[in-house]
């Protein structure tokens, strides 16, 4: 018996550990999985706002008067916003300042426009333009719950793969940290797109 006790004893750690080691990775694939699918929910609302964009230029270039600079502008930010990605499982913290910045610069280009609205009062009374402003609004304000959100999944995730000992299995792993949306100057709270259209919103 003595004979075979250290091979017993090498078998029983090699169980133990690979047990542990199992118990950490589904736990943070689990995470994992909770992350990629917020950031899923981030990209939808960002594309539902990329969406909304080119019926509100197309029904602004309805009224002749009205800059078409300023449209233009709207249209190059939108291209720009849309051709950033990031694949959050191996996003690095300058990627996602990219991404955040192709999305800023749309978002400044779309609250010019939105302002040089208030000059056309007959633009601001057509009801499918009425709409499309009130939905952006709601596209905003859901963008910014959805960001909040992923950064809430990454409260979860990032520590699990630095906590002793977990992060030993989380680096052999490869589970690593995930950069978060990080708050601009100005952006505590959604864009404000409200019009007073003279009557509640839907």
């Amino acid at each position: 018996m003595k004979k075979w006790l250290p091979l017993i004893i090498i078998l029983g750690l090699i169980v133990v550990v690979g047990g542990w080691f199992a118990s950490v990775n589904n736990r943070l694939v689990q995470l994992d999985e909770n992350v990629m699918a917020q950031w899923g929910n981030v990209e939808s609302s960002y594309q539902r706002r990329a969406d909304l964009i080119p019926n509100i230029v197309n029904t602004a270039k309805g009224y002749a008067e009205f800059e078409q600079e300023t449209l233009i502008r709207v249209t190059e930010a939108r291209s720009k916003a849309t051709a950033m990605t990031v694949d959050p499982s191996k996003a690095t913290p300058e990627q996602m300042a990219q991404f955040q910045e192709a999305q800023s610069g749309l978002s400044s280009a779309l609250s010019r426009l939105l302002l040089t609205f208030e000059r056309y009062p007959d633009l601001k009374a057509n009801e499918n333009f009425k709409e499309l402003i009130n939905e952006l609004e709601r596209t905003e304000n859901r963008i910014n719950v959805e960001r909040n959100r992923y950064n809430e999944t990454l409260r979860v995730y990032n520590p699990e793969t630095r906590k002793f000992p977990t992060n030993l299995a989380a680096g052999i792993l490869g589970f690593d940290q995930k950069p978060y949306f990080e708050a601009e100057a100005g952006t505590e709270t959604a864009p404000n797109v409200d019009f007073d259209f003279g009557g509640d919103k839907k």
